[in-house]
């Protein structure tokens, strides 16, 4: 019962951190799956099954979000669908090559990842969207009524969703920690518009990834049953959180967790390579 409880409640708090910054919620799930794994499901956790299972819940969280965001015709869909024209076959690939890689180097790799996104969680505080006229030009007016504009190029952006697609699969995080500030920097997206687009590519892209995760057994879907309820609760709360408050209190708090998880997943895969 109690392995139920906690499952329930890590589905809960990895959705609302998720959908508030756009992260999707992997990023805290699939650590503490690997991490946590006797004391959350009775046994150890292999990090293929661990990305999998991340994945599959994404699609839940991911799913709550976008409704909610679309609600408030936050969400780009143009934009959202010509990023997952990449993302989404780079997340297939990922999901394919996660299963390849021996535990220590996956938990390495991943720590190291953590760190990264911990510092450009705090670096993009302190950096300015790029002045740059892009050929494609989008606008977006906010509940003020203040006009906004952004734009990109085609090519560009399915670079970017490949990368993202690509390191989406492999890591089982969703993406959104590199979609947000590449969108808000790179292409100028408002930031509400840039999560809101972000959790819709999201929900997308972790869709194909589960299908190979789930094709190649790399999926537990009875911690997927116990998690998806949490983070659809998650997924909504995060929203309305989001859309109510900048976040920058549980920014903290989560550039802080990401800094002690990727410390403890450092350490364990030093020690088992």
């Amino acid at each position: 019962m109690l392995e139920i409880v906690l499952l329930a409640l890590l589905g809960l708090i990895s959705a609302i951190f998720g959908s508030i910054v756009g992260l999707g919620g992997g990023i805290i799930i699939v650590p503490a799956l690997t991490l946590l794994g006797p004391q959350l499901a009775g046994s150890e956790i292999d990090h293929a099954t661990a990305v999998g299972t991340s994945l599959a819940v994404l699609i839940v969280t991911a799913l709550a979000s976008t409704m909610a965001y679309a609600k408030k015709k936050r969400v780009d869909w143009r934009s959202g669908w010509l990023l997952f024209m990449t993302s989404g076959p780079a997340a297939m690939v990922g999901s394919a090559l996660t299963g390849h890689m021996s535990n220590g180097p996956f938990q390495l790799s991943f720590g190291i990842f953590m760190l990264l996104m911990a510092g450009l969680l705090v670096a993009r505080e302190y950096m300015k969207p790029i002045r740059r006229q892009w050929p494609v030009v989008r606008t977006y007016t906010d509940d003020k009524g203040e006009l906004h504009q952004y734009g990109y190029a085609i090519l560009p952006a399915l670079l970017v969703g490949f990368a993202v697609g690509l390191i989406s699969g492999l890591f089982g995080i969703g993406g959104g920690s590199l979609f947000v500030p590449v969108m808000v920097l790179l292409f100028r997206f408002p930031p509400h518009v840039a999560t809101a687009t972000s959790m819709f590519v999201i929900f997308l892209s972790s869709t194909l990834g589960t299908g190979v995760h789930a094709w190649l057994g790399e999926t537990n879907w009875w911690i997927v049953l116990v998690l998806a309820p949490g983070a659809w609760v998650g997924g909504k709360v995060g929203a309305w959180i989001a859309s109510r408050m900048t976040g920058k209190a549980l920014l903290w708090v989560l550039r802080i967790t990401l800094v002690i998880m990727a410390a403890q997943l450092i350490t364990e895969g030093l020690s088992s390579i």
